[in-house]
């Protein structure tokens, strides 16, 4: 699934191709994705021009001044810039068509993803106001997480994936984080110091920095807007490597089941 680095990633390489620019039409071949594409939104985005690219937690926002474009990528989602006419695949669900017949094309094959509009504030949108901080910007901080984890009896990896907490922390980068901090991810929340949270937040905020750098972690189907992959499963020390030597004490990886996700550790160097 893409995480905040993969959407980060997309992000990045679509903003110079079409912010700025002017929607001349829209092509919808599937309606039926999470939720229906709103009707009629053809007509809605003709004309308009997209004047800035953002991203909330995972979600995609392509302002206008008439409203906003919320895009979720879901499972296995893509973003792509397509400029030489390619004939439009199987999974190629929507088209957004802008000048030049430059084309940001919207793929997913198991139509998890989303492609909504709101004319309210993105920020009040159901899907975004009860969001928590980004944890590339300044109101997060070891002193929130600790502050919010007191009395909790949550898993530490839990805790850290729950996006009203702290959103784009997760599966993969919640256990390369842990891994990095050197805490055990069952360990509850509540009995973790503020030093060790201080500690975890900056290396929450390092693993999505190098993950973006890497351009997203590619397992499975993950691509970005030129269709190429991410590189940063080539950095991984934990998530994936169950059974095999950590890559600091040698000690073989455990997998243990958290939230019913794959949770990868060394318990040696994780306590």
């Amino acid at each position: 699934m893409p995480e905040l680095p993969e959407v980060e990633t997309t992000r990045r390489g679509i903003t110079p191709y079409i912010e700025g620019q002017t929607v001349k039409r829209v092509i919808i071949r599937q309606p039926r994705l999470r939720w229906p594409v709103p009707e009629n939104l053809e007509q809605t985005l003709k004309g308009l021009r997209i004047q800035t690219v953002s991203r909330r937690a995972k979600y995609l926002l392509l302002a206008t001044d008439a409203g906003t474009l919320l895009l979720h990528l879901g499972m296995s989602g893509s973003l792509r810039i397509i400029s030489d006419g390619q004939t439009a695949g199987k999974h190629d669900h929507i088209d957004f068509i802008f000048a030049d017949e430059i084309i940001l094309r919207f793929n997913d094959p198991r139509r998890f993803g989303a492609v909504l509009w709101t004319t309210e504030p993105a920020e009040q949108h159901p899907l975004l106001k009860d969001l928590g901080p980004e944890p590339l910007q300044e109101d997060f901080s070891g002193d929130l997480l600790y502050d919010l984890s007191r009395n909790k009896k949550t898993p530490i990896k839990s805790f850290i994936m729950d996006s009203h907490i702290v959103v784009g922390v997760g599966n993969i980068y919640a256990n390369e984080a842990l891994f990095m901090a050197g805490i055990h991810p069952a360990r509850q929340a509540g009995k973790i110091s503020l030093t060790r949270y201080q500690k975890l937040a900056g290396c929450i905020q390092a693993i999505l920095r190098q993950a973006i750098e890497q351009g997203g972690t590619t397992l499975r189907d993950f691509v970005n807007e030129a269709g190429k992959p991410g590189y940063f499963q080539q950095q991984l020390n934990v998530y994936g490597r169950v059974g095999l030597p950590c890559t600091r004490c040698q000690q073989i990886l455990k997998e243990i089941r958290l939230s019913n996700r794959s949770t990868v550790f060394c318990s040696d160097c994780q306590r």
